[in-house]
């Protein structure tokens, strides 16, 4: 999918209000859909498993079908797999060429336990979901969380290694959803933006006004995140049951105010990436984020979302 950067300009400046709720109307049918499949497949399994590289929106997808299922009458738990990370050991965790910590690697997560819990929740047992606190690097089992599911209770494990042979492949009974934000830019026949910079804008905008973290420094961690991406996530989404874009047309533009003085700052020429991304960005008309619904994904990553105190 692609998108023409002169429509986008166009709706921008003649129907922004418009244009936003269509985009939103796209992206709310595709978590219909999503719910669709579930609902189907419940009968063979209670577990979704939900994947998707960084910046995709699987949060905030995991959500909102967690709401759809609910208002269907199936009620949803949400659990993220970060909290399924080993507490790390310098002797046995992975590491990457240079010898540092690979933290992108499957490696990382304690699939045994993850599936033990698939298993006892298909069963209807009792589970404690464990926690894992980054700050100190390690799982605290005390803050651990109860859950059983009852008749008719999906349980959504949402995180980059969800379609992993080692997660997936174990439980094939579960249902299987890919999300990318992947659709490009073009101008005629021509690429202006790739789809794969709406993710880095999006993760860069998110680090920014939530971490506090500087462009420069997602931008030096991009590459090990790409790297992570085609050696643990890409090789599997095709064993999803359902792929869809989490790409939102006018993203482009709300994003443009937020990321141009980011990128701005940087000495030209050091991140050559950057320097592509702003010349892009400076063919897109703006738009003010005001006109973003709360509900909407674009919220995930811009702030004032209805899913942040959640």
């Amino acid at each position: 999918m692609s998108y023409q950067l002169q429509e986008i300009n166009r709706r921008i400046d003649q129907d922004v209000n418009g244009f936003l709720e269509e985009c939103d109307a796209q992206y709310a049918e595709k978590v219909s859909q999503a719910a669709d499949a579930i609902l189907a497949n419940l009968p063979l399994s209670p577990i979704v498993l939900l994947s998707g590289p960084s910046g995709s929106g699987k949060t905030t997808t995991a959500l909102k079908i967690e709401e759809e299922l609910e208002r269907r009458g199936v009620l949803s738990h949400t659990i993220s797999l970060d909290n399924y990370f080993k507490t790390l050991n310098p002797k046995t965790v992975p590491r990457t060429a240079d010898g540092s910590i690979d933290f992108e690697s499957p490696k990382c997560l304690d699939m045994d336990l993850l599936n033990a819990h698939f298993s006892k929740l298909s069963k209807g047992e009792t589970i404690v979901v464990p926690h894992f606190e980054f700050a100190r690097q390690m799982r605290n089992d005390q803050m651990g969380t109860p859950l059983r599911l009852g008749k008719n209770e999906v349980a959504i494990f949402e995180g980059i290694h969800a379609l992993n042979d080692d997660c997936a492949g174990r439980n094939p009974a579960a249902m299987c959803l890919y999300i990318s934000a992947r659709s490009d830019v073009l101008e005629g026949e021509d690429l202006r933006f790739k789809g794969t910079w709406m993710r880095l804008t999006r993760r860069a905008v998110r680090d920014y006004n939530f971490r506090g973290t500087g462009v420069a420094e997602t931008l030096d961690m991009w590459a090990n995140v790409r790297r992570g991406e085609k050696l643990y996530i890409s090789p599997y989404k095709e064993s999803a049951d359902i792929m869809f874009d989490s790409s939102l047309a006018f993203e482009f533009s709300v994003l443009k105010p937020i990321v141009t003085p980011l990128l701005e700052e940087l000495p030209a020429g050091k991140y050559p990436e950057a320097d592509q991304m702003l010349e892009a960005f400076r063919r897109i008309e703006p738009m003010d984020e005001k006109y973003i619904a709360p509900e909407s994904l674009a919220r995930e990553f811009i702030g004032g979302s209805t899913y942040d105190n959640h």
